[in-house]
């Protein structure tokens, strides 16, 4: 089946009959539907809005005679983390396969040559789940709207923002046609591995022109739209021919495709040459990050462009390798494969960010993608919301079962202590006193503390919410952290300062923000001691700093398929997460233990050269943080890993902390 555009000479077939107004031009159906659902009023501005963009708008077309973007990535001090993109030939839709075209259309719009760059049945599943979460979580976005965005819009998710993307789709599709938004979207879409449009991913991923792609080829690169770093065929091939047979399923359902032509595909061998080893980096988990959210910022519409970001490049390599170092070594004992690490500054400018133990093995980000469990890291919004309802922290809880409930959380292997101060039962993770405690003010009041500072992903409202049972990322979790760090404001994270051309000229600034009041001081004061609790003489005693002060909180989902720990220091917030990729449970990980670890090294590698801070007293009625294991401040890998454990055996945190 072939589909029908404007020339005819590429996509034809037999049509059906067409109602008598779709036979008609598109510049009358568009007048006559904006004037039949916006009345005369919305079909002048939308008239004039086409007039203005006519006028400003450069002639998409003349982007055939400008090269794909080429992106100089910056450090923070100015030195170059990567250089990405550059020229590879444009190709004209008439010479790229048809077998690529269709497996786009199925897999990114299936209704592409039925409607007129909006689609209804899109926008209104879209409008539901944004009207579900209270804010705009999908866009229902066609081809035509990515081609808008990607060449004429910055990144804000807003309202208005919104309107100008439909009203830019409706002034493509008038002023372009089908195939030609086609031929500019495959042309400067990115396909990840620095790959801006179909000819250079080819030649990157395949070693071969985009007009020499074979089916099933052509099914990997469609693939990669959806999510470019986690089925790059270069790092993940086995998880980018099973996306590439979901592809071509697609294409069969969308009858682009037979049954028969897609099972060939599948029988077909297809080689992922890739690229060297050595052309691996300890910048590639923070570049990908960067060239993610880089068209988010920035219209395509740039030959080249220089972006300033927030990593700082020693840190970043040293933090790659003090994780690579720990999982080969105690993670192999301890059965745990994968770790995730992300470190800011109190304004969200983020310096490190290591996605996995080794880029090549998978190119998945785990710190900004993976949702898990985070265990007792969650226990902050129970106690945020108990103070903020009037408790305090040298206030009594009940650390009792709890029976009559249809659930009972245990604390594991220590028992119960009966009567403690909520600054005792935080920082030893007590689940019986923290499910008693929300029970007392309501799991609403618990997620919305969450959403407040920054939880972004979907909560579940029940009992066991107050034990971290619903799943978040790394990155949202420390970035609610940081909230407290920055005295109740809420930290938004960020990687691109700054993006300007070679001749200077600022194409995006980051906006200064100061976030919003989300704790009030009094909350803030309180909450701060008692994650200051448990450094000192709780469940993160192994994250605590030589002279300076440090608060954070350990996380261990049940049956150790998850360990964090998320903390911060006068000037920098960090969060670590340690666990395996299929949710297996690791052999006793908690995290106190090597997550903690993880943590203190962190900030070790962080605040070389920067000048001590005065250590605060500990908290009331605590031994002292000095009594603790201490560490040196020059890291050294997997040996400095093994012996902090063994050292910190005597101060292991309880199986308390298990989120059950």
């Amino acid at each position: 089946m072939r589909h029908t555009s404007e020339k005819g000479a590429r996509f034809v077939g037999a049509v059906p009959p067409r109602p008598l107004l779709r036979r008609l031009p598109l510049e009358v159906r568009l007048v006559a539907l904006a004037a039949l659902y916006l009345g005369p009023p919305g079909a002048v501005a939308l008239a004039v809005a086409f007039v203005y963009f006519t006028a400003q708008v450069p002639d998409p077309m003349a982007l055939r005679r400008t090269p794909a973007p080429s992106v100089k990535v910056l450090a923070r001090d100015g030195s170059l983390l990567s250089e990405r993109g550059g020229a590879q030939a444009y190709v004209p839709i008439d010479l790229l396969p048809q077998h690529l075209i269709d497996a786009v259309v199925a897999t990114e719009d299936r209704r592409f040559f039925k409607h007129w760059g909006l689609d209804e049945l899109g926008l209104l599943r879209a409008a539901i789940a944004d009207a579900r979460a209270g804010r705009l979580v999908q866009g229902g976005s066609t081809l035509t709207q990515q081609l808008a965005k990607n060449l004429f819009l910055g990144p804000e998710r807003t309202v208005r923002r919104k309107l100008e993307e439909l009203v830019l789709a409706l002034w493509l599709e008038l002023r372009l046609g089908k195939e030609n938004i086609l031929e500019l979207y495959l042309n400067r879409v990115y396909f990840g591995g620095g790959a801006y449009g179909v000819e250079t991913a080819a030649q990157r991923f395949f070693n071969k022109s985009a007009q020499h792609l074979t089916l099933a080829e052509s099914a990997v690169l469609a693939g990669l739209l959806k999510a470019p770093s986690r089925y790059s065929p270069v790092f993940n091939p086995d998880v980018a021919w099973a996306r590439a047979r979901g592809v071509l399923a697609a294409m069969v359902e969308a009858q682009l495709l037979s049954p028969q032509q897609a099972e060939a595909a599948t029988k077909v061998a297809v080689a992922f040459p890739g690229a060297a080893r050595s052309s691996v980096t300890c910048f590639d988990y923070a570049v990908e990050a960067v060239l993610e959210r880089l068209l988010r910022l920035v219209a395509a519409m740039q030959p080249e462009v220089i972006v300033e970001t927030t990593i700082d490049g020693s840190v970043q390599c040293r933090a790659q390798e003090l994780v690579r170092a720990a999982l080969d070594q105690q993670g192999g004992e301890d059965d745990a494969g994968q770790a995730g690490l992300v470190l800011m500054d109190k304004d969200g400018g983020i310096r490190a960010v290591v996605g996995g133990r080794d880029y090549l093995q998978s190119q998945f980000n785990r710190a900004f993608k993976a949702k898990r469990q985070p265990g007792s890291a969650f226990k902050l919004f129970v106690y945020l919301a108990a103070l903020e309802s009037g408790r305090s922290p040298d206030g009594k809880v009940l650390d009792l079962p709890l029976f009559g409930h249809g659930w009972s959380p245990r604390n594991a292997g220590v028992g119960y202590r009966g009567a403690v101060t909520l600054r005792e039962a935080f920082a030893h993770s007590m689940n019986a006193a923290a499910a008693r405690l929300q029970m007392s003010i309501g799991a609403r009041k618990t997620a919305e503390a969450a959403r407040r500072l920054g939880i972004r992903s979907t909560l579940r409202e029940d009992a066991s919410l107050a034990l971290g049972t619903s799943e978040v990322t790394l990155l949202e979790l420390t970035a609610a952290y940081g909230a407290l760090a920055r005295g109740g404001r809420t930290l938004e994270p960020y990687l691109i300062a700054r993006v300007r051309a070679p001749d200077g000229r600022v194409l995006y600034r980051r906006p200064e923000q100061d976030g919003e009041v989300a704790v009030a001081p009094a909350q803030v004061q309180q909450l701060t001691d008692m994650l200051h609790a448990v450094v000192d003489f709780g469940t993160g005693r192994r994250a605590a700093l030589p002279q300076h002060a440090a608060a954070g909180k350990t996380g261990t989902s049940q049956d150790f398929r998850d360990a964090w720990f998320v903390g911060f220091t006068p000037e920098l917030v960090a969060g670590v997460w340690v666990g395996n990729d299929d949710g297996h449970p690791m052999r006793g990980v908690v995290g106190g233990g090597l997550p903690a670890v993880l943590w203190h090294e962190l900030m070790l590698i962080a605040r070389a050269g920067s000048p001590d801070v005065d250590g605060k007293p500990p908290a009331s009625g605590a031994p002292s943080a000095g009594d603790g294991p201490r560490l040196p401040r020059e890291p050294i890998g997997a040996e400095f890993v093994a012996r902090a454990l063994a050292a910190g055996a005597d101060a292991h945190d309880p199986p308390a902390d298990r989120g059950r």
